[in-house]
């Protein structure tokens, strides 16, 4: 009776993994099909089945979409969950877009604390970024706080020549922020200093950044655009 049942559970086993293998054939067979209709240069980076609706994630970039089980509907917005109202595309992007924090090149990057240094952002900020200058002010009334300011330059031409004498200048967060609050440009950098800038730029297109600001946080989320004073504490006080 042993060897009888060893031998169902291994059938099942089996058979479980024969439909396993044709869904991810499936989610394959779909990324093919959908991938040209989206238009040219687009790349489709995953498939996959979703527990809701019939429905598959379709993946571009930190972008989610949906689609059904032929490609032959797109589907663009947001699923919410009616029972716990969670906005169930929300967390997914959130998930993808999700860093390891500890990676981030720090030498790279302006520092300020201030009160104990005890919670960590990271933010990118491009220094004719009007909303990023918003949340300077926002950053100015908060204590308790480290800083890591990453000056991505994508905004206009001289972005990158303010960046280089803010960087070159002897005290980089003091010249960020007199710039950033008071309008008061550092003194052109020497020839001789070389400024982290083109890294940045790099590093930012790597993790898809495409405006400013972009904070990153201590557990690895990131939130683009300004936010207040009463959500970053918020959002501060839910990391664990």
């Amino acid at each position: 009776m042993k060897s009888l049942a060893r031998f169902f559970l291994a059938a099942l086993l089996a058979l479980a993994a024969g439909f396993a293998g044709a869904e991810s054939a499936q989610e394959a067979n779909l990324k093919k099909l959908i991938e040209p209709r989206l238009g040219e240069g687009v790349k489709v980076d995953s498939v996959t089945r979703t527990p809701y609706g019939g429905l598959f994630e379709v993946r571009v970039g930190s972008d989610i979409f949906y689609t059904d089980a032929n490609g032959s509907y797109l589907f663009i917005g947001r699923i919410v969950n009616t029972k716990t109202f969670e906005d169930v595309t929300k967390a997914r992007i959130d998930e993808v877009n999700k860093i390891k924090f500890s990676d981030l090149p720090f030498d790279n990057a302006l520092k300020m604390v201030k009160g104990n240094g005890k919670r960590v952002i990271a933010v990118f900020e491009d220094p004719n970024c009007g909303y990023c200058k918003k949340f300077r002010q926002t950053l100015a009334e908060m204590n308790d706080i480290t800083v890591y300011t990453f000056m991505y330059n994508i905004l206009a031409e001289d972005s990158a020549v303010k960046s280089r004498n803010i960087w070159c200048a002897p005290d980089r967060a003091r010249a960020w922020d007199d710039w950033m609050l008071k309008g008061k440009a550092a003194d052109a950098a020497p020839a001789n200093c070389t400024a982290p800038n083109d890294k940045i730029l790099a590093l930012g297109q790597k993790m898809r950044i495409t405006g400013t600001p972009t904070i990153f946080f201590s557990d690895g989320t990131r939130l683009p655009g300004y936010i207040d004073q009463k959500t970053l504490e918020a959002k501060l006080a839910s990391i664990k």
